[in-house]
């Protein structure tokens, strides 16, 4: 199974950036611990600042084999409507994450305008969320 973790803006900022929010762990971490939580999976980790950047990758995952995509889109979640339609132009299945719960937070984190073209939405569970949707990717593939 190949799956592409893909990070948008301010994730790289992951661990410094309001750690009572988002932790304290990079995002680098978290991905060694993907890896070594789910060695069978060859994942490709992607985190970009720029909003075209991400919807280019997404643009190419149905060309580069892959099986599915972990998506943490952060703030392009509530007004990107360009990711949504890259998202919807692909066949492979995105899982849109969140660490926080975006529920929880200022109002308009409460929207968002991709959940309708993701396979699914996991929010407010930190690192784990990404586990979560990796998992919820590899059980989906073997059925």
């Amino acid at each position: 199974m190949k799956l592409l973790v893909a990070n948008g803006p301010n994730l790289n900022m992951t661990g410094t950036r309001e750690p009572e929010t988002y932790g304290s762990e990079t995002l680098a971490a978290i991905n060694s611990q993907l890896k070594a939580r789910f060695p069978e999976v060859a994942f490709e980790f992607f985190q970009t600042n720029g909003e075209g950047d991400l919807i280019d990758k997404i643009h190419g995952v149905d060309k580069e084999g892959f099986d599915g995509v972990v998506l943490n889109a952060g703030a392009l979640t509530h007004y990107s409507y360009s990711l949504r339609d890259a998202i919807s132009s692909i066949k492979t299945p995105v899982i849109e994450v969140h660490m926080s719960n975006v529920f929880a937070r200022e109002e308009f984190r409460r929207t968002s305008v991709i959940s309708e073209v993701c396979r699914g939405t996991i929010t407010g569970f930190g690192k784990i969320s990404y586990f979560a949707a990796v998992f919820a990717l590899s059980e989906k593939a073997g059925k």
